[in-house]
């Protein structure tokens, strides 16, 4: 059977952190507890547990971080976890199982990870895999009985087991202010980050989140984008402008977005707002219509279901039209229910 090391990286977290680590208990070998400057009651709660305590200097940066409390982990594998994570019975089982019987050349297992859209994370669904579990060394090999070459890709198994996210509330205030001090010091987002700033945006965001982030999804345009990330900026660039109540950065950005192919949700959703806003509740049916069932989300899935269909039924009942208005109430609904019931 393997050993297992489990890996945190963790601050202030005296409300979350003892439900994890109760689900950890007796299923991994050792914990380590990498602590990034916690004023509360973390780093006693993790000594009770019998964790392995480590300080780390907080430098906006989780990669680094993370690297850190790998460096400590001294199992055959390294189990990543979050301290508002849970493993239930059932899948503490299906854990352990796995250690039994895992096979010696997997290094990457993928896990399931749960409970999303119930918690505005910046993901659009409520179970996908992600990686969770690590052989700690990897061994390398050469394959091929001519042109040898060492294999590069890991070995991954796409397991069973569930973890369950049950965060107490949405971090996108703390991301979005690590975002803004990389991007005032120069350092560049990755394509990944600037799909998951714009994606926070969208779930979370405020207006004056959106604003803040307004220069910078402009200065993107300043460099040639593949179609899919253009459509991302044009989405976050045509809410700053319904937010202004500025028409033609809104036509300018949301032509672009049409052009580009198939529009997407969320910029046809805001062109809905900005028309409701007007007062023209004629052309908002269109673009909520549009949002609704001929196009697809870009960034937060609501845009394309439960979310235009409410502002539908509003445009109804603003007109006057009690029966279309109780309809698009219904229709939202049923969207809400049969996205729970597909999860």
């Amino acid at each position: 059977m393997i050993t297992v090391s489990a890996c945190l990286i963790v601050k202030n977290e005296e409300n979350v952190l003892a439900r994890c680590l109760l689900s950890l208990k007796d299923l991994v070998d050792e914990i380590v507890l990498v602590d990034t400057g916690s004023t509360d009651r973390t780093k006693e709660i993790g000594k009770q547990f019998g964790c392995r305590i480590f300080d780390f200097t907080w430098v906006d940066d989780f990669a680094a971080a993370r690297n850190f409390s790998f460096e400590k982990a001294e199992m055959d594998y390294i189990y990543v976890a979050d301290a508002d994570e849970v493993i239930d019975e059932e899948n503490r089982k299906r854990f352990m199982d796995l250690k039994q019987c895992i096979l010696p050349e997997i290094e990457i297992v993928q896990m399931k990870y749960t409970n999303q859209l119930q918690f505005n994370t910046t993901y659009n669904f409520d179970c996908e895999y992600r990686p969770k579990l690590f052989k700690r060394n990897r061994r390398f090999e050469w394959q091929d009985p001519v042109h040898e070459t060492v294999r590069l890709d890991p070995v991954i198994f796409d397991s069973e087991i569930e973890i369950i996210h049950m965060p107490e509330g949405n971090h996108s205030k703390r991301d979005f202010g690590i975002f803004r001090k990389l991007i005032t010091k120069g350092i560049p987002l990755s394509k990944k980050l600037r799909s998951m700033y714009a994606r926070e945006l969208f779930i979370s965001g405020e207006d004056q989140d959106f604003l803040e982030a307004e220069d910078y999804f402009t200065s993107l345009l300043s460099e040639d984008r593949a179609e899919e990330e253009l459509k991302i900026i044009q989405c976050v660039l045509t809410r700053c402008g319904r937010i202004k109540q500025d028409g033609a950065q809104i036509l300018k950005n949301a032509l672009k977005n049409v052009a580009c192919g198939k529009a997407s949700a969320e910029v046809c959703y805001d062109v809905g707002e900005f028309f409701m806003e007007m007062g023209d509740l004629q052309e908002a049916v269109i673009w909520f219509y549009n949002a609704a069932y001929e196009t697809e989300c870009e960034l937060n899935i609501r845009y394309s279901k439960e979310l235009p269909l409410l502002k539908l039924a509003r445009c109804y009942e603003l007109s006057g039209d009690i029966t279309q208005s109780k309809l698009y109430q219904e229709l939202a609904q049923n969207a809400v229910e049969k996205e729970a019931l597909r999860d």
